[in-house]
């Protein structure tokens, strides 16, 4: 595919519009006061930004994963952190429509796509990342439901979420012992550590979700008792190409700002874009934007399709993405120089933002390693 098809970029200029109107203009502040603008994310859950792959006969938009790579993108292009976070809400979103029974989809998606509530995804441990099916929160089974108890570390919207879909160990160790579970946030024994003080991110709160003796109903179980860790991982394959889509947007965003300023900026008695330096270093920056662009689109194209090698491209792409993304956004902020590493000119942001993205839902090393695993299996 190498033209976007009209429906797409239709919505594609809906997110632009959005992204121009309702995320740029207060980025920068929200930055600054680590303010998390939930306000903002209702209307964009008012679009139908919250649901954007959930299916229609549940309320969601029923979309591609293209179509939401495009999405994400272009609201990047106003705020990487603010898409990311709700890259992470379609997640869950999803995985509820996809896994959970006609009572928990009744009970959970219509406030979850008007982000009237709002979810986060629990995963990672302050003893496991990377290597996630090593998790030990544990969810012990007794006459009234389940008990929890354990810690989850690095978790985007904790505290002011509604709804923490977590992963925890109901089984025996690895992969097969863990199960989902949908915790609300008034929960007894649910607590949240301190807002994290982060590079980067700072428009979402990021807490520690710390489980003491918390007890959910038995009806939290999200599908299978343990198959928690396979709906996880399924999770991450979409949630690497929108985190990868963020990327581009917020690299994109960043391009435009150095293109912007070669043309006024003179040096030696002449733009700054006339320099055949500048020129080089502008054509490489788009040049390898438009490269992760078909890698990631391509990615999307094998998960739509459930393609079998779909996790391979997708870690593919989240790989490759993620790391031209942030090399463009530094390349744009050495174009501006020192005023490329003032707050004001709103690049050094973008590269703070950015950085992240090279870590999360999987580190880029990981990428590789699952990328090696399928070459070597065939």
């Amino acid at each position: 595919m190498f033209e976007l098809p009209e429906a797409t970029r239709e919505l594609q200029s809906v997110a632009q519009d959005f992204a121009r109107e309702r995320l740029a203009p207060h980025a920068l502040e929200w930055d600054r006061e680590r303010h998390f603008p939930v306000e903002v994310l209702r209307e964009a859950a008012g679009l139908g930004m919250a649901g954007l792959y959930v299916r229609e006969e549940s309320g969601g938009a029923g979309l591609t994963r293209l179509d939401a790579a495009v999405v994400f993108e272009a609201l990047a292009t106003g705020c990487p952190t603010i898409s990311a976070f709700l890259s992470i809400h379609n997640m869950v979103a999803w995985m509820i429509d996809r896994w959970g029974n006609e009572a928990q989809r009744e009970a959970q998606l219509p406030s979850l796509l008007s982000m009237e509530r709002i979810a986060s995804y629990c995963l990672t441990e302050p003893g496991a990342g990377s290597d996630a099916a090593a998790l030990s929160t544990r969810g012990r089974r007794d006459n009234e439901g389940w008990v929890l108890d354990g810690a989850k570390q690095f978790i985007s919207g904790a505290g002011s979420s509604d709804l923490y879909l977590t992963m925890v160990r109901t089984g025996g160790p690895g992969a097969d012992g863990v199960s989902a579970l949908l915790v609300e946030k008034d929960t007894p024994g649910l607590s949240f550590g301190a807002n994290e003080r982060k590079m980067g991110w700072n428009a979402q709160p990021t807490r520690q979700v710390i489980l003491e003796g918390a007890r959910v109903p038995a009806d939290a179980l999200l599908g299978e008792e343990g198959q928690g860790f396979r709906y996880a991982m399924a999770g991450l394959d979409g949630g690497r190409l929108n985190i990868a889509a963020c990327s581009l947007g917020g690299a994109q965003a960043a391009l435009d700002i150095a293109l912007a300023y070669v043309k006024e900026r003179r040096a030696f008695g002449r733009p700054v874009a006339d320099f055949q330096a500048t020129q080089f270093r502008l054509a490489d920056m788009a040049t390898e934007l438009e490269a992760a662009r078909a890698m990631l689109w391509r990615a999307c194209a094998k998960l739509d399709a459930r393609s079998p090698d779909a996790t391979r491209f997708c870690a593919m792409a989240k790989r490759f993405v993620t790391d031209t993304g942030h090399r463009v956004a530094d390349e744009a902020l050495q174009l501006l120089g020192g005023y490329g590493y003032l707050a004001d000119y709103g690049i050094e942001k973008i590269v703070r933002d950015l950085r992240v993205h090279r870590i999360l839902e999987g580190t880029n090393e990981i990428m590789r390693v699952i990328v090696a695993r399928q070459m070597l299996k065939a």
